[in-house]
């Protein structure tokens, strides 16, 4: 088990250089939302379910739909 948990850190780790090494803000905000699914997943592994199942609905679903909704209306108020 503590290979998967050792493999988990470093897709983590790889998942947030990823995340601010993307320079579109659409591209980033799906880069964040894989970065949200693979804490989920870490957290799992280190035995904290519920830690997880928050980390699933924040930082994969929740955080990366409200800043899709503030991109669209910062776009959409800029070419007015």
């Amino acid at each position: 088990m503590i290979w998967f948990q050792l493999l988990m850190f470093l897709l983590v780790a790889a998942g947030g250089t990823g995340t601010v090494l993307t320079r579109d803000p659409k591209k980033q905000v799906i880069v964040l939302s894989f970065y949200g699914m693979l804490l989920s997943i870490l957290f799992l592994a280190l035995q904290a379910p519920d830690v997880a199942l928050s980390e699933l609905a924040v930082g994969a679903v929740a955080l990366p739909l409200m800043l899709l909704v503030a991109i669209a209306n910062v776009r959409k108020k800029l070419h007015k």
